[in-house]
């Protein structure tokens, strides 16, 4: 049986200013690179995201740094633990909530935590108490009898948190925590995660490909093919990109997009219907768009910039147009490895 961290129960502070410390960490699997030398650093309490789509290398480099998958390259200490050298310090210290459901369907909410907690030797004196106060903290104390098999997709999702908060983590890793729940829900989660970020006074290290979800950490990393291209807030990236989006809608977009670039040298795309493009002042160019280019524009649509227009703005695409590519790359190997299979 581990021990559990008693420091961390009595919140002793962690030696270390920053809860992460990123050092050239990769990890490649023959010839591919997932993670490719990123470094950076999490202060303490703070909520930090990694985002990026999905194959990006987001969930590796969680898995790394909470000792699930070795690296091949750098270091990284978490909590004050070496990932490598220190593994069961590492493991005592963090909470962890993996995107795929983990709980056991026949056991109650009660039963999955308690089994957690004599896992991670919380001390049978406090054991009921902590129980008690997590699902508290996330609305489930009147269902602690019920089998989790008869909970909710969101309800899961809370226990799995109340069980990665159990033993009373220094950090707490979220790996895509609102995957595959309807917004409401989603923004439910998220109200939860707030609440203890504030009672808990804990940090939380999350990653995610949805833009509004990166907008409530204090920092993001944007990554992209195994490499960190960006970090900062997300207001200072926002303002980064500068210039305003412009969305057009026309009868023939093939048209439009070489008429902005033939006329004022403005590089534009068509994302999801619309002609798109960014330039300072959107609302002053309008006017002129409409005089000197003669399309026919059914409608236009003005935005300050977003995480997407981020996005774009150090990848070259959208995290849509991103997640896409790396969907027909998984195809292209799985079909490559079949092909090889049977001529072997």
């Amino acid at each position: 049986m581990t021990e559990v961290d008693t420091a961390s129960l009595t919140r002793e502070p962690v030696t270390s200013e920053s809860a992460v410390v990123v050092d050239h960490l990769a990890k490649r699997y023959g010839e591919l690179e997932a993670v490719r030398g990123v470094s950076f650093e999490v202060a303490s309490g703070e909520a930090f995201g990694l985002l990026g789509p999905n194959g990006a290398g987001k969930s590796t480099t969680i898995s790394m740094l909470c000792t699930l998958l070795r690296p091949t390259g750098g270091s990284a200490r978490v909590a004050g633990a070496d990932i490598v050298a220190e593994k069961a310090k590492v493991r005592r210290r963090i909470g962890l909530v993996f995107q795929d459901p983990t709980l056991d369907d026949y056991l109650t909410a009660e039963e999955n935590l308690r089994f957690h907690g004599e896992l991670y030797g919380v001390p049978p004196a406090v054991l009921g108490t902590r129980i008690q106060q997590v699902l508290e903290m996330v609305e489930l104390w009147e269902r602690r009898d019920d089998v989790v098999r008869s909970f909710s997709g969101g309800m899961r999702r809370r226990l799995e948190i109340a069980r990665g908060l159990l033993h009373s983590p220094r950090v707490l890793f979220l790996d895509e925590p609102t995957v595959g729940l309807d917004p409401q829900t989603r923004a439910h989660i998220w109200s939860y995660i707030e609440n203890l970020r504030r009672t808990e006074h804990i940090t939380i290290f999350l990653t995610t490909h949805y833009m509004d979800e990166a907008e409530h950490c204090d920092r993001i990393a944007i990554i992209d093919h195994g490499e960190i291209v960006v970090l900062d807030t997300p207001e200072t990236l926002k303002e980064l990109v500068g210039r305003d989006r412009i969305e057009l809608g026309v009868a023939d977009p093939t048209a439009a997009i070489e008429a902005l670039r033939t006329l004022f040298g403005i590089v534009a795309t068509l994302v999801e219907g619309a002609v798109t493009f960014h330039i300072q002042d959107g609302e002053a160019f309008i006017p002129r768009l409409f005089a000197e280019s003669g399309l026919t524009v059914s409608w236009v649509r003005i935005a300050r910039p977003t995480l997407d227009d981020v996005f774009m703005a150090y990848t070259g695409r959208t995290i849509r147009d991103a997640e896409a590519s790396a969907m027909d790359h998984l195809r292209s190997s799985h079909a490559r490895r079949m092909r090889m299979g049977r001529r072997g």
